[in-house]
């Protein structure tokens, strides 16, 4: 079959969270199933990566959407990547989604739906050498590729994933004239969305089916604690059997044995490889030698992800003989919170304030430990990186985190968003770090979990299938 995916990050080329590390490998895992092709906004980054591009089709305005360029090319190992190249849209210093200082770029109302139209005119057949068969788009930046295939009568099945529902892609309802939507579209049974209009949700209404990246966190939407405002529309959805829930996977680069990142490779069992990362990682980032146990924390450093509670909890740590290395970067609130908390105590709190892939390895495989107090966690995927690496997750019971830790066993799983809930699950690790015995074997187990892309791959393609008939 012949799928375009559709998404506004890739790995390959931009990253600012889990939906890049997806993009970048779930398609080539779809590779075997099927003749998958993947469309992205042409950042300079991609750009210069992908160059030279051959020139597909031109795009003249519409509405407020200026023309623009649909290009071709492949990446390193042949994957199939279209670029829509619109200088005034996408070469910007910044992010996807906004500038240096995490601003959203005003436009992205024009951006997003620049993005959505070619995608969907690629979808109704503009490059007269290939069409797809089927469309996968992902998160609200993609949201409006189903409604701009239905406002245009073109009849291509779609799929849109859900990777984190809290962002909807909300502008205010002049967007609409200015993206080409018709009138109509503004409304309860569209895309209006408490005055607002959703891009989000103009795919949440329009998709042909709806998935999202676990089981739980499928389940958990339909519900008001969950839904953001939308969990009746998705309920109808999910009664409709429309809304499913796969798994992410990791890469098969998360191997301790093999990768380059570590100062000291090492195999489950080889306990003493694992100490030297441990030691290596504190001196990386100037903590004081210790026999007490390493606690990691690699996430955005948003709400969501319960860096408060972790902040709430940091004195317990330390004062119990722990230790605490933190990288990201997100909200400037917590930014700040953790240079404080670095500022007082130096030795035993360390903040990186960036997000270096390999700086994030080694914490995984010198930390005893992995933090991850999500208030909620669509999927996740640190804790299988850390399980990987021999880092205990100790998660809240929630989305993902419920589906890949095993507690007791693989990590530990706590039940409320709450420091004291928290502490409950790093007083349960202090515990276990005190057994070495205890220790290793829950390592062992955690080392053993198989989290690769073909099982997620052989459900996708299977929903394709279904989707498609």
């Amino acid at each position: 079959m012949r799928v375009l995916f559709v998404t506004p990050e890739m790995e390959d080329f931009v990253s600012v969270g889990g939906l890049a590390a997806v993009s970048a490998a779930l398609p080539r895992a779809l590779r075997t199933l099927s003749d998958i092709r993947v469309i992205i906004p042409g950042y300079r980054e991609v750009l210069s990566r992908l160059a030279p591009l051959e020139v597909v089709a031109t795009c003249e305005a519409e509405a407020d959407l200026p023309s623009c360029v649909l290009g071709l090319s492949k990446t390193h190992d042949g994957l199939p990547v279209y670029a829509v190249i619109c200088p005034e849209l996408y070469e910007r210093d910044g992010g996807p989604y906004g500038d240096h200082r995490q601003q959203d770029w005003p436009d992205n109302d024009i951006r997003f739906a620049r993005f959505a139209s070619v995608a969907a005119k690629l979808a109704a057949g503009i490059d007269k050498a290939w069409q797809p068969e089927l469309v996968h788009c992902n998160d609200w930046p993609s949201g409006l590729v189903p409604a701009y295939l239905a406002w245009q009568g073109a009849n291509v099945p779609t799929v849109l994933t859900i990777h984190n529902l809290a962002y909807q892609g909300l502008f205010d309802p002049n967007t609409l004239r200015r993206i080409g939507a018709p009138d109509s579209a503004f409304t309860v049974e569209g895309l209006e969305f408490y005055g607002k209009a959703s891009f989000l949700k103009a795919g949440l209404v329009y998709a042909s089916h709806l998935t999202t990246v676990s089981a739980t966190y499928a389940k958990e939407i339909t519900t008001a604690e969950h839904g953001c405002g939308m969990e009746g529309l998705l309920r109808n959805r999910a009664d409709a059997r429309q809304l499913s829930g796969i798994l992410n996977g990791i890469d098969e680069s998360w191997d301790p044995r093999t990768c380059a990142a570590l100062a000291t490779p090492f195999a489950p069992g080889d306990w003493d490889a694992k100490d030297a990362n441990a030691e290596h990682v504190r001196k990386e980032f100037g903590l004081a030698l210790s026999r007490g146990p390493l606690f990691g924390l690699v996430a955005r450093l948003v709400h969501q992800k319960g860096v408060d509670l972790v902040l709430e909890a940091a004195d317990t740590i330390v004062q119990a003989g722990g230790q605490i290395i933190v990288t990201g970067k997100g909200e400037p609130r917590f930014e700040k919170a953790l240079r404080d908390a670095e500022a007082r105590n130096p030795e035993n709190f360390a903040a990186a304030i960036r997000f270096d892939d390999g700086e994030a390895r080694r914490i995984f495989a010198g930390s005893d430990f992995t933090l991850m107090p999500s208030r909620y966690e669509p999927c996740g995927l640190s804790q299988m990186y850390a399980q990987k690496f021999a880092s205990l997750p100790i998660g809240r019971q929630t989305g993902g985190l419920s589906e890949t830790i095993v507690d007791g066993e693989t990590g530990f799983l706590f039940p409320e968003a709450s420091a004291q809930s928290l502490l409950g699950g790093i007083r349960r690790a202090f515990s276990t770090f005190g057994s070495k015995q205890h220790l290793n074997r829950m390592r062992e187990q955690a080392m053993s979990q198989r989290y690769g892309w073909r099982h997620s791959a052989r459900n996708y393609g299977q929903l394709y299938a279904s989707v498609a008939a």
